[in-house]
């Protein structure tokens, strides 16, 4: 496979390990809800053991993204997490959607899509101006 084939590849691999990562928080916080008889149960519990598998799962995931995926496109594909965990909030929380949280959710995703697209969009949107 060429270069560009493989940074597309793992570009939606480095997106996954990120939804790993959300589920992880996810079971996290659903852990922190409830009330246990000691503190070792507490941390020691099996939510909290498998979230932070999935923790160093998706961080292993990640650095091995890197080899093939730019630096400056890690923190880009992170910002994905936040809208994520939004959705999954609302799914398995019950989390309300506030319009800010939509609209923040939204403006991320757009500027997820204008890295992505690079000057491509800015040259598109001149030629429709133009």
């Amino acid at each position: 496979m060429n270069k560009d084939t493989m940074v597309i590849i793992f570009s939606g691999v480095f997106l996954c390990s990120v939804l790993i990562s959300s589920i992880s928080q996810i079971l996290l916080k659903k852990s922190a809800d409830r009330t246990y008889d000691s503190r070792l149960k507490e941390y020691l519990n099996p939510l909290v053991i498998v979230a932070y598998i999935m923790f160093f799962c998706s961080m292993m995931i990640t650095m091995y993204c890197y080899r093939y995926v730019d630096v400056s496109a890690g923190p880009i594909f992170e910002s994905a997490g936040y809208v994520f965990v939004g959705i999954l909030g609302f799914i398995f929380l019950k989390e309300k959607f506030t319009v800010k949280k939509t609209i923040g959710m939204v403006l991320i995703l757009l500027g997820i899509v204008v890295f992505s697209f690079g000057g491509e969009i800015f040259n598109f949107i001149s030629k429709m101006f133009a």
